[in-house]
């Protein structure tokens, strides 16, 4: 098995908000394939939203509501595209070789 400090942050979080981990040796295991599937998706919609925003502030006649839902999908896009980013770096870490 993993080291504590090797386990992958998984895409999601717990009913009560809290982080998931995941602890395995087999990076193409069921579990893994899928977090990085989910993980695709959300970068992928975080890069879809990401276009929305532009389109939509270069509207100078944008509705103020529009404007507000769109921050607020914006705040939540750019919160997993960092739970996805320090994932990732947390993998690359363990994955390389210990300097000595």
């Amino acid at each position: 098995m993993t080291a504590p400090n090797e386990l992958r942050l998984l895409p999601w979080s717990s009913p009560e908000g809290k982080p998931c981990y995941l602890s395995t040796d087999d990076l193409d295991g069921y579990v893994s394939r899928f977090a990085d599937n989910v993980e695709v998706v959300q970068l992928g919609t975080a890069a879809e939203l990401l276009e929305i925003a532009s389109e939509t502030l270069d509207d100078e006649d944008a509705d103020p509501i529009e404007l507000r839902r769109l921050g607020h999908a914006l705040t939540g896009a750019l919160k997993v595209v960092l739970r996805v980013a320090v994932s990732r770096g947390h993998l690359l870490a363990a994955s390389e070789p210990h300097r000595i």
